[in-house]
């Protein structure tokens, strides 16, 4: 199978079967939304969902944020990974933001990765989620589905599959490709066990396809 074939068969899977497809993340406005994206490195989307309504009651904004200690931030996110690293992040982000940006999230992916806990991969989620940029956030799911079903080919990091994919995927369907790729890889192909009998992308995935020459092989 050619590479635009398989393209063109994934994304016309997905946009049939998975026409609305978004973050499980819950936010009520830019700032919101880092702050959540932040707290989600390593940390499930349900817990970063059962801290953050608390924390945006005490601090809904990058004023109230910036404004508060560490320890405060800390003492409110602590069920989460690494909340002493996390904490600090946030408190920084939310002062630069206040400082340098006049309080207003910003947009591109350069001004955004010049705030503190905030890389290439939560930098590319703001622009999509927010503003629906054609960027595409390469997480361990993306990156994980994304080889296994072949739409990378020796990608050897995250930039690596993200260029590829960019290059792939139509602009008007980048920013929902990556809640496609993340939520199958979050409920269908898992890290382990992945759940092929269940998974309506199996006449187009490598992985799935090998594994069945191989049975043949074998049996």
């Amino acid at each position: 199978m050619k590479v635009r074939e398989r393209y063109t068969g994934v994304l016309g899977w997905f946009a049939e079967n998975m026409p609305v497809a978004e973050t499980e993340l819950s936010y009520s406005d830019p700032f919101q939304l880092i702050v959540a994206v932040i707290l989600s490195a390593q940390c499930t989307d349900k817990r970063v969902n059962m801290i953050t309504p608390v924390l945006f009651d005490k601090f809904p904004d990058a004023p109230s944020m910036a404004a508060a200690t560490q320890e405060e931030i800390f003492d409110l996110i602590r069920s989460c990974s690494y909340p002493n690293n996390k904490a600090k992040h946030l408190k920084g982000m939310a002062q630069m933001i206040v400082n340098r940006f006049g309080g207003v999230v910003p947009s591109g992916r350069e001004e955004l990765t010049q705030l503190p806990g905030v890389g290439r991969k939560t930098a590319n989620v703001i622009s999509s989620v927010v503003w629906n940029n054609p960027v595409i956030a390469v997480d361990t799911h993306v990156f994980r589905v994304s080889a296994r079903i072949g739409l990378t080919v020796n990608a050897k990091n995250p930039l690596i599959a993200e260029e590829q994919l960019t290059k792939n995927i139509p602009v008007h369907l980048i920013h929902q490709a990556h809640h496609w790729l993340l939520l199958h890889g979050r409920y269908v192909c898992k890290a382990r066990n992945p759940l092929c009998d269940k998974c309506g992308l199996k006449q187009f995935c490598k992985f799935y396809i090998k594994s069945q020459k191989n049975k043949f092989i074998h049996s």
